[in-house]
């Protein structure tokens, strides 16, 4: 019985040959990689959700649709898995959305919005996809750090824009 268990034991937690192992790690970093860009954008604003969220939520989603991936799932049912994803990060980023009734201003639509984008950018590195997700991460890149450069800056004051965690 002891013999049954070790291999069941080994069985289950062996690691994968080096060319999957390469692709799980390579996935995943540049999932982390990608979603910190957006990140530090956010974290440098102050904002609410910074560099960890947006890495912790892109590694999730990048995980997420890979591990049915490389269990042998149907790659068409991984789109179930996908919509759940973004489901589950509107949630999420429904949180950070808040309004306020004293100046009738909405606030987090950016960061919320940011959390849904880094998802998907981790969905399309742990799909494989990783000039899709490269080329994502610049355009949200320059959406969220040029445009208001470009329109005149990043004003508090905005009803579409989030303010400073620190309420500044």
């Amino acid at each position: 019985m002891t013999a049954e268990i070790s291999q069941a034991l080994a069985k289950e937690f062996s690691v994968p040959d080096a060319g999957t192992t390469t692709i799980i790690l390579a996935r995943l970093i540049t999932a982390a990689i990608l979603g910190g860009i957006l990140g530090m954008e956010r974290e440098r604003k102050g904002r609410a959700a910074g560099l960890k969220t947006h890495i912790l939520v892109s590694i999730g989603s990048a995980l997420f649709v890979m591990a049915p991936l490389l269990s042998g799932i149907d790659p068409g049912d991984v789109t179930r898995v996908m919509q759940g994803i973004v489901s589950g990060i509107g949630f999420l980023g429904a949180g950070a959305i808040i309004k306020l009734e004293r100046d009738e201003r909405i606030e987090g639509l950016t960061t919320a919005a940011g959390i849904w984008m880094v998802s998907a950018v981790g969905m399309a590195a742990g799909m494989g996809m990783e000039i899709m997700a490269l080329a994502t991460t610049l355009i949200a890149l320059a959406v969220v750090a040029v445009i208001p450069k470009v329109l005149g800056g990043d004003k508090p004051q905005d009803k579409h824009e989030d303010k400073p965690a620190d309420g500044s």
